[in-house]
């Protein structure tokens, strides 16, 4: 497979005494379902962050499909975004607009200026997003405002709004962290599904070690903004998880009760 996604030498430093991110070497394949683990702070949603320059980082390189993301201008930055759909956590969208309208804006990227302004849309852009509400259960909501959906629905909408870019990569920083298990496994079920469907890599920042073992064909374990883990699913025993979340037992007992009541 095609690599996409090459990182060397990355740091983030907040100050001289707080180190975010300090990965040696991280390369992210054309496909890959990914999953990054770690406790609270250490550094998942900095190194997604990193990947799109929503962080600046303070050393190193991230190459993406041949640019240097690094070092990109404003324009060809902009070509590298809309490359990479990003799922929130808090969703981000604008309540006071569709459902439709918000996926409709993962084609901002490929749009004028002035088209973007005044929302000169295609009719194909619009039909292929009602299409992927349609994949995820959301063909009576096209019209609601965003602000009358529930939280999975929202989050079913930011992961719309991703695959309308048609990105090579998504993004999600804890798309789950906000939800009941219910809404949960839908929204992790709408992600993978349509990555594996339509051959989109992803990387996904999630709490629950279990989680990740169920959908990921690779797991990327994170503390103190160093890989401590990267491997297959399976690779990730108990004892290495252990090592991964030392010192924030309770995270892990709070994991334990969520799959309990999923």
């Amino acid at each position: 497979m095609t690599n996409l996604l090459t990182i060397r030498n990355l740091k983030k430093q907040y100050s001289s005494s707080t180190t975010a991110l300090d990965i040696d070497h991280l390369q992210v394949k054309e496909r890959e379902f990914i999953a990054v683990i770690g406790p609270s702070g250490a550094g998942k949603s900095t190194l997604l962050r990193s990947i799109n320059r929503l962080v600046e980082t303070t050393e190193g390189s991230i190459e993406f499909l041949g640019c240097r993301v690094d070092q990109a201008r404003a324009k060809e930055l902009r070509k590298v975004r809309s490359q990479i759909g990003m799922i929130f956590q808090h969703y981000n969208l604008v309540n006071r607009l569709s459902v439709l309208e918000n996926v409709l804006h993962g084609r901002l990227g490929y749009m004028s200026s002035w088209a973007g302004v005044f929302n000169r849309y295609s009719e194909s852009d619009r039909q292929e997003a009602i299409a992927l509400l349609h994949k995820v259960g959301l063909e009576n909501e096209v019209y609601k405002r965003a602000d009358e959906l529930s939280g999975g629905q929202m989050q079913r909408v930011g992961v719309c709004r991703a695959l309308a870019q048609k990105p090579q990569l998504i993004l999600a920083d804890e798309p789950i962290a906000s939800l009941d298990p219910r809404s949960s496994t839908v929204v992790m079920d709408a992600i993978h599904r349509n990555c594996t469907e339509q051959g989109i890599a992803c990387l996904v920042n999630l709490h629950q070690v279990e989680v990740a073992k169920r959908y990921a064909s690779r797991i990327i374990g994170i503390k103190g903004g160093k890989i401590l883990f990267d491997g297959p699913p399976e690779a990730l025993t108990e004892e290495r998880a252990s090592h991964i979340y030392e010192g924030k037992e309770s995270e892990m007992i709070e994991q334990s009760k969520e799959l309990m009541y999923a």
